[in-house]
């Protein structure tokens, strides 16, 4: 005689006796990955965005049948632009939550710490949208989507070479990723024949950059090259224009997140570089599934990244059959040697597990962020 019982069976006897029964709410009924991002602080546009992009991904992966059979979903920790809160959203996912995979965040200066600890933990951490070189680094349990400064500068000082600019200065925050962006331009510049003739990098939080743009201006450069995070970015720009520094080019690198808080009518005019937001079929139809889900269409260039991050780890976990660290990130080894078509184009993972020949794209406001 069998004394096995079925939950509902043992829940049912247990009952009839007069006994309480508790049970793990939810019990292995829905498989989790983690995300931080930064929905609150200098950076919520973009995080809010890209929030969007993953709540599309969760949607269609569920419609797709989910993972393993049963419900997906992505467990959404706010950093608030902080890199100790988003450490301990990262704890939290990790410790409490049990998740394989984390994507996020955003700054390199948030990201770099993170993820540090998901490695160290041996948790698989998916990096979207920071560029700094040191992302290289991190370690096996690491995967990186998006092109690093090494590879944007090469693309934004060969950009502003061709539109011209001989002799230009630079503003940035005064962090990993700024530092970076400046140091890489300026070395890529000179070599092509051009000259940095003057930089500043800014703390973050500053209620006035004038100081900095008015040193700046005293180069008579012929542009101003820059890059700063949505609402920093939104006084150095309103204060540009007070100052009349916008009768000369103003060439944004990540031009998407430069202007996400810019009102349009002193973003008019400026061009920029970025990552490269979505390519081909699957990417048309993305953005027209993300436009018609929001009402809006995307406002920044890295919800493509977090979309197809959220789907790559989806497709690992079923081919892995396991929602296990190890398995998951083997399989996602395995996905990227052989060619994922995303949302954002082709990804295809170098020994290093780095996206070979990451996209970027030559842009312009004119209205809002468009090729050129």
């Amino acid at each position: 005689m069998s004394l096995s019982l079925t939950r509902r069976q043992f829940s049912a006897a247990a009952i009839a006796l007069g006994l309480a029964v508790a049970f793990p709410a939810h019990a292995q009924e829905t498989i989790n990955m983690g995300a931080v991002l930064s929905l609150t602080g200098a950076n919520a546009t973009v995080g809010e965005d890209v929030r969007r992009a993953v709540a599309l991904a969760v949607d269609k992966v569920n419609a797709d049948g989910g993972v393993l059979g049963k419900k997906f979903n992505v467990i959404i920790e706010d950093s608030g632009g902080n890199a100790t809160t988003a450490l301990n959203a990262a704890r939290k996912l990790v410790s409490v939550d049990k998740v394989p995979v984390v994507i996020g965040e955003y700054s390199s200066g948030i990201t770099l710490p993170m993820a540090q600890y998901l490695v160290k933990e041996g948790v698989a951490h998916i990096n979207i949208a920071s560029t700094s070189v040191k992302i290289r680094e991190l370690g096996a349990s690491s995967f990186n989507l998006i092109g690093l400064e090494d590879k944007g500068n090469q693309f934004s000082s060969k950009d502003v070479w061709d539109l011209g600019y001989r002799n230009v200065v630079m503003i940035a925050p005064n962090n990993a990723y700024g530092q970076g962006v400046v140091h890489g331009f300026k070395e890529e510049f000179h070599k092509l024949g051009g000259k940095v003739v003057a930089e500043a990098l800014y703390t973050a939080g500053q209620s006035t950059y004038r100081r900095e743009l008015q040193q700046l201006s005293r180069a008579n450069p012929d542009a101003y090259i820059y890059t700063a995070y949505g609402q920093e970015s939104a006084v150095i720009n309103r204060e540009a224009m007070e100052l009349g520094l916008r009768a000369k080019p103003f060439y944004a690198i990540l031009i998407s997140m430069s202007l996400s808080d810019t009102p349009a009518e002193i973003a008019k005019g400026q061009l920029g570089m970025e990552v490269g937001n979505v390519y081909g079929e699957a990417g048309q139809a993305y953005a027209e599934a993300f436009a018609a889900r929001h009402k809006e269409g995307m406002k920044t260039s890295y919800t493509g990244y977090a979309y197809d991050a959220v789907l790559m780890t989806a497709a690992a976990m079923n081919k892995a059959q396991s929602t296990d660290t190890a398995a998951v990130q083997a399989a996602l080894k395995e996905i990227g040697s052989g060619g994922y078509v995303g949302v954002t184009g082709p990804i295809v993972f170098d020994a290093d597990r780095q996206r070979l020949d990451p996209p970027y794209a030559k842009l312009k406001f004119d209205g809002k962020v468009v090729p050129r």
